[in-house]
């Protein structure tokens, strides 16, 4: 799989699937896009892409179909039928799922790949939006391991790490660990934001310094500097964070893992998306802020 022979496809060009269908164009990649909303994949033709107007017409043209979409059921109804990808893709061809779905959904979709001989990878992503745009993702692969070696051309194209994790749903099962850290992570730096404004520290200087020490990991980095301006525009956005949540509940009530800090942080992060905003998964700072006020008022 390379840029001067692979005809590559991609679904999916929402948040994270535009940033990296525009990396793979300008690595000489020839990409042909689609959305259920067109006006997302023909954005993509001013930096060289085609667009699809089906499902079908992408995949009879194309070597390899990636996709990155919102949840389980987009995937699965992306690939079944006679008018899905797999019944359209030719044998030998290569699915490279990006999305966060549960880990059976991924093997499943392996099995459906199989039977028309078609390879499948569930190859999960760690970053947000300027990471996707920088090309310096982390990816998390699941499948055939020949299969992810084959496809390192991609990935060099969209990400600064790559690692091959296991067979079908590893990939998949990576991201849900990942983003564990990612969410709990999240809500115990709004909790101590919250703490310490409280206590009296300026919060401006509060989000500066936290954002400068060690215990603060890379990822949540950027979200403290965004707060710093009230930022809580989504890179990450709360609904698919709370998704993901479910996800990892599910997955850890089949295997019996507890996960009593997990939990804690889905509540808050489920309080501040009753909201109604398309806002950050950071903007639960704003939630332990309003319940610290209140606090102060009770």
């Amino acid at each position: 799989m390379n840029a001067r022979k692979s005809k590559l496809g991609f679904v999916g060009v929402g948040y994270m699937g535009r940033p990296i269908a525009r990396r793979l164009l300008e690595s000489g990649f020839k990409v042909t896009a689609y959305d259920r909303d067109g006006g997302k994949a023909k954005d993509l033709v001013r930096y060289g892409a085609n667009v699809a107007q089906s499902v079908s017409e992408l995949a009879v043209g194309c070597d390899v179909i990636l996709s990155c979409l919102p949840s389980d059921e987009a995937v699965l109804d992306l690939y079944r039928g006679p008018n899905g990808a797999l019944a359209n893709a030719s044998p030998g061809s290569v699915i490279i799922d990006m999305s966060t779905v549960y880990p059976e959904t991924s093997r499943e979709l392996s099995r459906l790949g199989s039977e028309r001989r078609i390879r499948v990878l569930d190859v999960t992503i760690s970053g947000s939006v300027p990471a996707a745009e920088q090309g310096i993702l982390t990816l998390f692969g699941g499948g055939d391991q020949e299969c992810f070696a084959a496809a390192q051309s991609i990935f060099r194209a969209i990400a600064q790490k790559y690692f091959y994790v296991g067979p079908s749903g590893s990939g998949a099962t990576m991201k849900l660990v990942v983003n564990t850290l990612l969410g709990t992570g999240m809500q115990a730096i709004a909790e101590a934001v919250a703490l310490g404004e409280k206590a009296g520290l300026d919060r401006h200087r509060l989000l500066d310094v936290l954002s400068e020490t060690a215990v603060v990991a890379p990822a949540h980095v950027g979200k403290l500097q965004r707060a710093m301006n009230g930022d809580y525009s989504p890179q990450f956005p709360l609904r698919l964070m709370n998704k993901d949540f479910g996800l990892i509940f599910y997955l850890a009530a089949a295997v019996g893992a507890r996960m009593p800090a997990t939990e804690a942080a889905f509540e808050v992060n489920a309080r501040q998306s009753e909201q109604g905003q398309e806002q950050d998964f950071s903007a639960v700072i704003l939630q332990m802020e309003k319940q610290a006020h209140l606090g102060r008022e009770s």
